[in-house]
C-alpha cells in the first residue's frame, strides 16, 4: 500500500487494506508493532499474574501503564532514577502510558477538576496529588514510555448537557499545554504524543473536537485516540461514534488516515473485530485479566445456556469455568489454542480452582491474553490475504449462533461493507 507517515520516534505504514479495515506497521523505539493490535494493561508496571518474559512469549508488542498510579507510587522521579519504566519492569518492548485522565471518572469522588488540572485525594493514604497537563507530560517523560497520552478532561459516556461541551473545550486547551511541555522537555524525538478525541455521544461535539485537533495540532501529534467510550453507553451509540471517528475521506468525521487510531478501553472480542472493520488500529482493556480472576476464559463460543444471553453481556465469547457443567469436562479451554494452558490443563481442573486459588487467575490470564493476541493476528491475516469479508461473518456466527447476533453488530458491519 505504501501509505507512510513519520512523526518523531514513530513511523506508521499501511501495508494492507480491506475496505476500511487495515494492517499497519507501527515502528516505535523499542519494537515494530503490527496492527490492529490489542495492548494488555499493566496499570502499575505489571500485568497481574504474568511476568515480562511471559508477555514476550505471548508476542505482546506493546503494553499500557498508568501515569496517575505510577506518578503517585513510586513516583516518576524514582522510576527515572532507575533508568525508566522499561528497566524498572524488565520489559524491552513498547510501553504506552495513559495520562491519568481516566481517573477523573473512575476516582470522581476523590477528584476536583479545575482549569489548572485535577486534584486527587489518594485512596491509599489520603494525600493530595495535583495532576496538570504539564505534570502529566513531565511524569510520562520520566517514565520514558514510547507513546504518551495528552491529559484530557474525561466525563462519563452517560453524561449529557453543558458538562460534555465544557470537557471538549478544556481537552483542547489542555492539549496545547501538553504539546508545549512536550516540546520544551525535548523528548519529541523519542516519545510520541497522542491526542484524545472527546465529545461524549454528541457527534457535533465530536466533529468540533476532531476538526480543531487536526487543524491545530496534527504536526505535533504522533497519533489519535478515541476517548470517552466504554462507559456503559448503548452499543448503538458506541459504534456510531467509532464509525464517525474513522470515517473514510469525503464523509463527515474521520481522523487522519496517515496516523494510528487508538480506541481506548475496549477489549470484548466482538468489539475488537467490529471496530477493526471500521478502521481502528489499537485497543486496550483490563477485561482479559480481570475476567480471568473471576474464573472466566475467552474463546470463540456462544452461550452454552441461551437463558443467560439476556442477563449477561459477557456471555458471548466466554466460558465461565466456575459452573458445575465443567466439573467433568476433560477438554482444554479451546481446542484451537496452542497456549501452554490449553496444552496442559483441562476444563475440569480449572473448574476446581477457578476463582478460588491463585494459580487459576495466572493460568486463565495467560490463556485470555493468548486468545486476544491470536484473535488480532487472525484479523490481520484475514485483511492481508483478502478473506476478511468471509472471516467476520464466520466469527460472528461462532459468538452468536443461529442468527442470535445483536442488531448493532449487523448495523456496524454494514457500515464497513460486510453483510452478516
Amino acid at each position: 500500500i505504501g501509505d507512510q507517515e513519520n512523526t518523531g520516534p514513530l513511523s506508521f505504514e499501511v501495508v494492507a487494506r480491506w475496505n476500511r479495515a487495515r494492517v499497519t506497521k507501527l515502528k516505535l523505539p523499542h519494537y515494530i508493532c503490527d496492527t490492529p493490535m490489542f495492548m494488555p494493561v499493566g496499570t502499575q508496571a505489571t500485568l497481574k499474574g504474568l511476568t515480562s518474559d511471559q508477555l514476550v512469549d505471548l508476542d505482546c508488542h506493546l503494553i499500557l501503564s498508568n501515569t496517575y498510579h505510577l506518578g503517585h507510587r513510586p513516583g516518576g522521579d524514582v522510576v527515572e532514577t532507575m533508568g525508566g519504566l522499561h528497566k524498572f519492569m524488565n520489559w524491552n518492548r513498547n510501553i504506552l502510558t495513559d495520562s491519568g485522565g481516566f481517573q477523573m471518572v473512575s476516582l470522581l469522588k476523590l477528584a476536583n477538576i479545575t482549569e489548572e488540572g485535577v486534584t486527587f485525594i489518594s485512596p491509599h493514604d489520603g494525600t493530595q496529588m495535583v495532576l496538570t497537563p504539564e505534570q502529566s507530560i513531565t511524569t510520562q517523560t520520566q517514565l520514558g514510555s514510547d507513546i504518551m497520552m495528552a491529559l484530557d478532561d474525561v466525563v462519563s459516556s452517560l453524561t449529557t448537557g453543558p458538562r460534555v461541551e465544557e470537557a471538549v473545550h478544556r481537552t483542547l486547551r489542555w492539549l496545547r499545554r501538553c504539546t508545549d511541555t512536550h516540546t520544551q522537555r525535548g523528548t519529541r524525538n523519542r516519545q510520541g504524543l497522542f491526542g484524545i478525541l472527546q465529545g461524549g455521544l454528541d457527534l457535533n461535539l465530536r466533529k468540533f473536537c476532531l476538526e480543531k485537533m487536526v487543524s491545530e495540532f496534527d504536526p505535533l501529534l504522533a497519533g489519535y485516540a478515541i476517548g470517552g467510550l466504554s462507559g456503559g453507553e448503548a452499543k448503538e451509540d458506541f459504534w456510531r461514534v467509532v464509525d464517525f471517528s474513522t470515517a473514510s475521506a469525503g464523509k463527515p468525521g474521520g481522523l487522519p488516515d496517515s496516523k494510528p487510531r487508538y480506541l481506548m478501553g475496549v477489549g470484548y472480542a466482538v468489539d475488537l473485530v467490529v471496530c477493526s472493520a471500521l478502521g481502528v488500529d489499537m485497543y486496550d482493556c483490563v477485561y482479559p485479566s480481570r475476567t480471568a480472576r473471576f474464573g472466566t476464559a475467552l474463546a470463540d463460543v456462544g452461550c452454552s445456556n441461551p437463558a443467560r444471553t439476556a442477563s449477561s453481556k459477557m456471555c458471548s465469547g466466554t466460558i465461565n469455568l466456575r459452573l458445575k457443567e465443567y466439573e467433568k469436562d476433560y477438554r482444554p479451554i479451546d481446542d484451537e489454542c496452542q497456549c501452554f494452558v490449553c496444552q496442559r490443563y483441562t476444563r475440569a481442573y480449572l473448574h476446581k480452582i477457578a476463582g478460588k486459588e491463585g494459580p487459576a487467575s495466572q493460568l486463565l490470564t495467560y490463556h485470555n491474553i493468548a486468545y486476544q493476541m491470536r484473535l488480532m493476528k487472525r484479523v490481520r491475516d484475514a485483511i492481508s490475504d483478502g478473506s476478511f469479508g468471509t472471516f467476520v461473518p464466520e466469527f460472528v456466527e461462532k459468538h452468536f449462533p443461529n442468527h442470535s447476533r445483536p442488531q448493532w453488530v449487523a448495523d456496524a458491519l454494514a457500515a464497513a461493507a460486510i453483510t452478516i
